[in-house]
C-alpha cells in the first residue's frame, strides 16, 4: 500500500512540473512581450515617415497612419504665442511655425516600453516623445519641451499621444516680375532715358551723389546739404551747427557787452564767450599797416582751432615796424592763467619737474630769443600744443644743462 501512495505521488510531482514550471512560462512570456514592443515601435516609425513626407512636400501613406491616428499640422504663432496664419506678407512672417505630427494615445502601461524605444532608436530626432501635462518627454535626455497652449487647445492633445514637433521657415511668396512700361517718357534738357529697377526713369548727367564731411547731395537743389540725421545731441544749452561741413556743438550766441575795443570771441577749447581786443579797432602806430591775421605762426595744435586771433592764450604778438611782419612768441606772463595752463604753476617744481613751452616747429623757435632751435626736443614726450606744458620726470631728475625753464625742460637719461 505504502508503494502505490508512493508511485501515485511521483506521477503526481512529474505532472505538476510539466505544465507548470517557470522553463515552460518563459517563451510564451518573450513573444508576448516581443509583440508588444514590436507594435509600438511600428507606431513611433510610422509618425516619423509622416512627418519627414510632410517636411519633403509629400504623403505618406499606409495602413498604420489610419490604424494609430496619426495626422500632420502645420501651425504658426505670432509674438504673443497665439495662432496666426502661416503665409508670408511681405517681409513679415510669423514668429513661429511647426510642422507637427501626433499619434493616438497610448496606454499608460506602454510608456516605459515607448520611451525605452525612444532612446533606443529615435534618440537623434530631436522634439519627439510622448505628451503628458503641457510638455513632451522626449528619450535620451531629462529635459521637456513645453507646448504652447495655443497648439494644445488647437490639436485637442491629450496625455499618451506621441508628438513630433520640427520648427520650418515660411518660404518666400513667388515674385511676379512685369515688363517694360510702353509709356512714353520725355526727359528734360540734362538728363538721359534709362530703364532702371523695372521701369524707365530720366537720370541726370554726372550726377553728384557723393559729399564731404556731415553734408548730403540734394538733387531739388543740385548741391550739398546738411545731414540732419547726423545732426549730434548736445549738452545743456549746446546749438548743433555746421562749422567746416561738420557738426559742432557750440554755445548759442548771446548778447554780451565788451567795452572798449573789445568784442566777444568764443573760445572754442572751452565753448565760451570772452571778451577779447578788436584787430579793427586798435590803433597802433607803425611805419606800415599790418593785420592781425597776417602773424607767421608754427603748426597748430591737435585740439586747437585757428581763428581771426591767430595767437594762443599763452603766446603774445609781435610786429617788426621795419619789415611789418607780425610773429607770436611765449608770454610768460600768462603763466598762471587758467586758460594758457589749467593746473597750478606752484605743483610743477621741483628737481623732476619744469616748465616747458610746446614749440609746434624749428622756424617758431628762431623767433624766440636766447632759446636756440637745436636746444628744443621735437619728441613724444613734449607737447607742440604752443602752451605752457608741465614735464614729470617721474623716478627721474630734470637736467639742468639742457633745460631752460618754462621754455626747454629734458629729463635725464
Amino acid at each position: 500500500m505504502n508503494i502505490f501512495l508512493i508511485m501515485l505521488m511521483s506521477i503526481f510531482m512529474a505532472a505538476y512540473y510539466m505544465f507548470f514550471a517557470p522553463s515552460a512560462r518563459v517563451p510564451e512570456q518573450e513573444t508576448s512581450h516581443a509583440v508588444a514592443v514590436s507594435d509600438l515601435r511600428s507606431v513611433a516609425e510610422c509618425a516619423l515617415a509622416v512627418h519627414n513626407a510632410h517636411i519633403a512636400n509629400g504623403e505618406f501613406k499606409d495602413v498604420c497612419v489610419e490604424q494609430n491616428n496619426i495626422k500632420t499640422d502645420f501651425i504658426c504663432l505670432d509674438s504673443r504665442l497665439a495662432i496666426t496664419q502661416c503665409e508670408a506678407r511681405g517681409l513679415k512672417r510669423p514668429n513661429y511655425s511647426f510642422i507637427i505630427t501626433t499619434t493616438g494615445a497610448i496606454h499608460t502601461t506602454d510608456y516605459n516600453a515607448m520611451m525605452e524605444i525612444l532612446e533606443n532608436n529615435f534618440a537623434t530626432t530631436g522634439t519627439f516623445g510622448i505628451y503628458q501635462e503641457g510638455v513632451i518627454v522626449s528619450a535620451g535626455t531629462a529635459a521637456t519641451r513645453k507646448v504652447p497652449e495655443a497648439v494644445q487647445k488647437q490639436l485637442n492633445l491629450t496625455n499618451g499621444q506621441l508628438v513630433y514637433m520640427t520648427h520650418y521657415d515660411i518660404p518666400d511668396p513667388d515674385k511676379i516680375f512685369t515688363g517694360a512700361s510702353n509709356d512714353d517718357l520725355v526727359c528734360p534738357a540734362g538728363t538721359n532715358k534709362t530703364y532702371r529697377f523695372g521701369r524707365w526713369q530720366c537720370i541726370g548727367y554726372n550726377m553728384k551723389t557723393s559729399c564731404g564731411g556731415d553734408m548730403m547731395w540734394d538733387a531739388s537743389v543740385m548741391e550739398c546739404v546738411p545731414d540732419e540725421s547726423r545732426k549730434p545731441l548736445c549738452a545743456g544749452r549746446q546749438t548743433a551747427v555746421i562749422v567746416d561741413n561738420v557738426w559742432e556743438c557750440v554755445n548759442p550766441i548771446v548778447e554780451r557787452q565788451c567795452g572798449g575795443n573789445l568784442v566777444a570771441r568764443l573760445n572754442y577749447e572751452t565753448l565760451e564767450w570772452e571778451c577779447v581786443e578788436d584787430p579793427n579797432k586798435v590803433s597802433v602806430k607803425r611805419k606800415c599797416s599790418v593785420s592781425g591775421t597776417q602773424a607767421k605762426r608754427g603748426r597748430g595744435g591737435a585740439t586747437l582751432r585757428i581763428t581771426s586771433n591767430v595767437c594762443t592764450d599763452c603766446e603774445k604778438m609781435v610786429v617788426n615796424e621795419d619789415t611789418c611782419e607780425a610773429i607770436c612768441i611765449p608770454d610768460t606772463t600768462k603763466l598762471k592763467d587758467q586758460r594758457c595752463y589749467p593746473g597750478r604753476s606752484t605743483e610743477c617744481s621741483g628737481a623732476s619737474r619744469a616748465f616747458y613751452f610746446g614749440f609746434p616747429n624749428a622756424s617758431y623757435v628762431k623767433n624766440v630769443d636766447g632759446v636756440s632751435e637745436s636746444d628744443v626736443p621735437f619728441d613724444t614726450m613734449h607737447s607742440q600744443n604752443r602752451k605752457f606744458n608741465c614735464l614729470d620726470c617721474g623716478d627721474g631728475s630734470i637736467d639742468s644743462s639742457k633745460s631752460k625753464p618754462p621754455f626747454v625742460a629734458v629729463c635725464n637719461k
